[in-house]
C-alpha cells in the first residue's frame, strides 16, 4: 500500500525527573532529508536520531523537534579556578601588608566569590537517557507513519478514480478514431467538388493517395496502445510495497508525453477535445504522485 509524505506525530517520555517531548512532521521532497533542533547539550546523539528517523522513512523532508523539561540526564562536574582563587589570596596577603588588616576572608566563603567555582555539563550524555530519548523519537514516528500510511489510502482511492476517467477518455478516443478518416474523406470530396462543381473531374487517385496520406500521419493507435499500458503499470506499482513515487512520477511524465503526441497528431475537434480533458487528468495524476513517498 502506498504511503504519503506528508504526516505529523508527537510523543512524550516522562517520569519523576523529566518530561521529554518530540514532535516529527514530513513534507514531499525528491529525497530523503532530516532535520534536528533539540537542546544543545543532546546535540551528541543528533545523529542517532537521524539514523532512528531513516528507520522508518524512506522519502520526504523531515523536521524533528525534541524538547526536555527537568532533569536532562546530563553528567555534571565542579570546575575551581584555581589560578583565579590564587589571585584572590595573594591580594588578601597584600592587603595585610598594606593597610595592616588582620582579618582573612574563610576558606569556606572563598567558594562563593565571583567566577570560583563553575558547574559544567560535560559533552556527555547517560546511556539510560540517550535511550529514552530515543524511544520517544521512535514514538512519535510510528505516529507519523500511521498518518502516512492513512493519507496514503486516500491517495490510493483518489488516483484509482483518476485512472478510471482517464481510461475512459482512451476509450472514447480509440471508438472516435476511426471515424476521422471517413470525415477527412469527405471533407475531401466535398472540396474538390467545389472547386470542379462536378465529381467526374475528380482524380479519385489523387483522392486516395491524400486520404492514405492524412491516415498515416493520424494514426494514434500506437500512443493508445501504449498509454493504456502504462495505465495498467500504474495500477500494478499502486498494488506494491515500499517506495513507489519516483516509479509513479516517471511513469506520469511518459504518458504526458504520449498524450502531446496524440494532441499533435489528432487532426479532428473530438479527439483535441478528449487530449485536453486527457493532459488535465494527467497533470492531477502528477500533483497526486509528487506526495507519495
Amino acid at each position: 500500500m502506498i504511503k504519503s509524505m506528508t504526516g505529523f506525530g508527537r510523543a512524550v517520555n516522562e517520569n519523576e525527573h523529566y518530561s521529554i517531548t518530540t514532535e516529527i512532521r514530513s513534507v514531499n521532497h525528491r529525497f530523503s532529508e532530516v532535520h534536528v533542533r533539540l537542546p544543545r547539550q543532546l546535540s551528541i546523539i543528533e545523529d542517532k536520531v537521524k539514523r532512528c528517523v531513516n528507520e522508518y522513512i524512506n522519502r520526504g523532508k523531515v523536521d524533528v523537534w525534541i524538547s526536555v523539561d527537568g532533569e536532562r540526564g546530563i553528567e555534571r562536574e565542579l570546575r575551581v579556578d584555581w589560578n583565579l582563587l590564587d589571585q584572590y589570596i595573594s591580594a588578601q596577603g597584600k592587603l595585610h601588608n598594606r593597610y595592616g588588616v588582620k582579618e582573612s576572608i574563610p576558606y569556606n566563603q572563598m567558594l562563593t566569590l565571583p567566577d570560583i567555582v563553575t558547574i559544567q555539563e560535560k559533552d556527555h550524555v547517560s546511556d539510560s537517557f540517550a535511550k529514552q530519548v530515543l524511544d520517544c523519537v521512535t514514538q512519535a514516528t510510528n505516529k507519523l507513519c500511521q498518518m502516512r500510511e492513512e493519507e496514503g489510502k486516500h491517495l490510493h482511492a483518489d488516483l484509482q478514480n483518476k485512472l478510471k476517467f482517464v481510461a475512459e477518455i482512451l476509450d472514447d478516443i480509440e471508438n472516435h478514431a476511426p471515424e476521422v478518416q471517413n470525415v477527412y474523406k469527405e471533407r475531401l470530396y466535398k472540396r474538390m467538388k467545389e472547386m470542379t462543381d462536378a465529381y467526374v473531374d475528380v482524380d479519385e487517385s489523387r483522392i486516395l493517395s491524400e486520404i492514405a496520406l492524412f491516415a498515416d500521419k493520424s494514426n494514434i493507435e500506437e500512443e493508445l496502445i501504449r498509454l493504456k499500458s502504462h495505465v495498467n503499470q500504474f495500477h500494478d506499482i499502486l498494488r506494491e510495497n515500499g517506495t513507489v513515487g519516483r516509479k509513479l512520477d516517471f511513469l506520469v511524465q511518459e504518458m504526458n508525453r504520449e498524450s502531446n503526441t496524440i494532441g499533435s497528431k489528432a487532426n479532428d475537434y473530438s479527439i483535441s477535445k478528449n487530449v485536453v480533458q486527457l493532459k488535465s487528468e494527467i497533470e492531477k495524476l502528477k500533483e497526486q504522485v509528487q506526495n507519495i513517498e
